[in-house]
């Protein structure tokens, strides 16, 4: 039982990255983001280009099947996606905000743009599988009846250390707390000499540089495919939920139950199942805390 539960770590540590993106979308642009799933998939093809004009594989650190040129190419992959999702935010969001759009007219586009997108990447490279590298894993036992292979530990570890940085950035700089004003009310904040469209940048950046994480991890350990990021869609939006849609931290609480709970799915035979348990077991939760785990009423 253990195994699974590591599992459901492992997997939660990355659908975690894109539900946070999803969180301060939510939060700072009030709406919610449909076309995250496409940022994720986006992202993780954007460090498979730059990984083939490195020309040096994903390279190794020790025992992790990945290395500086997988490390190097997912930094230049964010400012890519950034780059990307900053575009379309110019020439398709903010002409919604400023014309005072409703909230399900910016749905409704990020739907579509949801669909371009996959469409766009499809086209691009094709709709087979693509892998960053072929290997064979070799697991280590961390406990009796527990295997994980070192990649799986790096992907917590970088998944903890992204969190981390960004508790960082919003708890101790200007752009930080900036973000969280705006988050709290935004026509508060702009009295006070907010610049909110900064500040909507900076969110489309972090959210966009979290996915692109999210999306390389995911492509190693798995594969890439153009539908990659349409299928974490729905984990993400339930970690969101669960944890409490105005909580960073609770999304990521809300990811590891996701993650576990779809992993004990398999373990008890119902991996066919294992997005409605997790959906269930959502519900549950809703039913008896609305506003999710770390959430608070409105």
């Amino acid at each position: 039982m253990m195994q699974y539960v590591a599992d459901g770590i492992v997997f939660a540590a990355i659908i975690s990255l894109g539900a946070i993106g999803l969180s301060m979308i939510y939060n700072i642009l009030r709406f919610a983001n449909f076309a995250q799933g496409e940022i994720v998939a986006a992202g993780a093809y954007f460090a498979l280009a730059f990984v083939a004009l490195l020309g040096a594989g994903v390279g190794a650190m020790g025992p992790v099947a990945f290395g500086w040129p997988l490390l190097v190419s997912m930094g230049f992959a964010m400012a890519a996606t950034s780059t990307m999702v900053l575009l379309v935010d110019w020439l398709l969001f903010r002409q919604l905000r400023d014309k005072n759009a409703s909230r399900i007219a910016l749905i409704m586009a990020a739907f579509g743009v949801s669909l371009m997108g996959r469409n766009i990447v499809t086209l691009a490279a094709g709709g087979d599988p693509i892998n960053y590298t072929f290997y064979i894993p070799r697991s280590i036992e961390l406990l009796p009846g527990l295997r994980l292979v070192p990649d799986d530990l790096a992907i917590i570890a970088i998944a903890a250390l992204s969190v981390l940085a960004l508790h960082l950035f919003l708890s101790r700089t200007t752009m930080g707390r900036w973000m969280r004003a705006t988050a709290e009310n935004p026509t508060l904040a702009r009295i006070n000499g907010i610049d909110t469209r900064v500040v909507i940048r900076w969110t489309w950046i972090i959210g966009a540089s979290l996915a692109t994480i999210a999306g390389t991890l995911q492509g190693h350990i798995v594969e890439l495919r153009p539908e990659m990021g349409f299928s974490l869609l729905l984990p993400m939006f339930a970690a969101l939920i669960l944890g409490g849609v105005g909580n960073v931290y609770g999304t990521v609480l809300g990811a590891i139950v996701v993650g576990v709970s779809q992993s004990l799915a398999v373990a008890i035979g119902l991996s066919a199942y294992r997005e409605a348990v997790a959906f269930m077991l959502m519900l549950a939760i809703l039913l008896v805390r609305p506003q999710g785990l770390l959430g608070e009423r409105e």
